[in-house]
């Protein structure tokens, strides 16, 4: 049975800290909806009613286009061992960059990786955990480096010049084009 809850607890906080995927749901009145499934160690709970995520550069960036045109997003956990539970966050979020003002208070929180452009910031309304019982038992055997690998051996011009080319959505909302990190360090003096 599901239960609702207005903030995340000790127990949400542990499935989360355990999980190794989650998945991102967002959408506009107008758009596709985009499910976005999000690896390596990269998700932080900043508060009862607050979490945050670092983003790769990837195919697109269909999360912040929907986030800017509407803000809407839903955050889903599985836990592939026991107890079996699906965890739900829904709120809204928004995108920082490594431009951006609140960049530097933030991005203490990780590990900045190579291809990292923008940290997603959410605000949670509800909490929604339910008993997840068609969720598959399953255990991960590794993270996958190549994403990392691929932005830390591109070329810096050939990636900006990709990168500057990408300022909409599949459906054609606008997107801010991501700076990008020579290193994984987390200095604006880094940036290409």
């Amino acid at each position: 049975m599901a239960m609702m809850h207005d903030r995340l607890n000790e127990k949400h906080r542990i499935q989360i800290a355990k999980a190794p995927i989650f998945f991102v749901a967002t959408a506009t009145a107008d758009s596709r909806i985009n499910l976005s499934p999000k690896g390596y160690d990269c998700f932080r709970v900043l508060g009862d009613k607050r979490v945050a995520w670092l983003d790769l550069g990837g195919s697109g960036n269909e999360t912040q286009a929907h986030l800017t045109a509407d803000g809407r997003i839903t955050v889903m956990f599985c836990n592939f061992e026991q107890p079996a539970n699906i965890l739900r966050l829904y709120g809204t979020a928004r995108f920082v960059m490594p431009a951006d003002p609140e960049w530097e208070a933030l991005v203490g929180h990780f590990k900045v990786m190579s291809g990292t452009r923008q940290i997603f910031v959410m605000d949670v309304d509800n909490v929604q955990d339910s008993c997840g019982w068609g969720v598959p038992f399953m255990t991960l055997e590794r993270e996958r480096d190549t994403l990392v690998k691929a932005h830390a051996q591109s070329d810096p011009a050939e990636w900006e010049a990709r990168n500057a080319a990408r300022t909409h959505s599949i459906d054609g909302l606008p997107v801010r084009p991501a700076e990008r990190y020579i290193s994984g360090e987390p200095r604006a003096d880094k940036l290409v």
